[in-house]
């Protein structure tokens, strides 16, 4: 049987140590998405520089900012969309991929105004409206469950 040497055994003292930290001092994340649905039933998405996939237009919650807010704010810089009217709670979703407390909360807007074209920037490789039946290559997973179940009237998950 091999030795546990001392360093290893501190590593895993401190690994733990430190996990139990975060484990009971950090919060809850929380991140918020839009399915931006237009007259034509195609829907708003948007491929990052920094991570594979398509996904809806979102992003984290700031500590001390209202989720709507949130919503309004990353509509804007993701997307050149602001919201004309207020937008429908599609769900909460359990985001373990992220990390074991992580939610994500999923809104349906139907009234919004394009305010410009969404040009590729630093966070934004593409963006733009798709109809259903002819997503771009590469949707995520999370992402077509949310449409089907907007869209297509599937039950709705708990988990991204």
């Amino acid at each position: 049987m091999p030795l546990v040497t001392e360093s290893k055994l501190a590593g895993r003292l401190l690994r733990r140590a430190f996990h139990t930290y975060w484990r009971f001092s950090r919060g809850m994340t929380l991140g918020v998405r839009a399915a931006v649905v237009d007259g034509d039933e195609r829907v708003f998405l948007i491929r990052h520089t920094y991570v594979p996939g398509w996904h809806l237009p979102g992003g984290g919650v700031e500590t001390g900012e209202p989720v709507l807010e949130a919503l309004e704010r990353e509509l804007r810089e993701e997307a050149c969309i602001e919201m004309t009217g207020p937008p429908r709670l599609h769900g909460v979703f359990f985001n373990r991929q992220a990390s074991p407390r992580d939610h994500v909360v999923v809104y349906v807007v139907r009234d919004f105004a394009v305010t410009g074209p969404k040009l590729p920037d630093r966070e934004i490789a593409e963006a733009g409206f798709f109809p259903l039946d002819r997503l771009p290559e590469g949707v995520t997973r999370a992402t077509r469950r949310r449409l089907s179940e907007i869209l297509r009237g599937e039950p709705a998950g708990a988990v991204w």
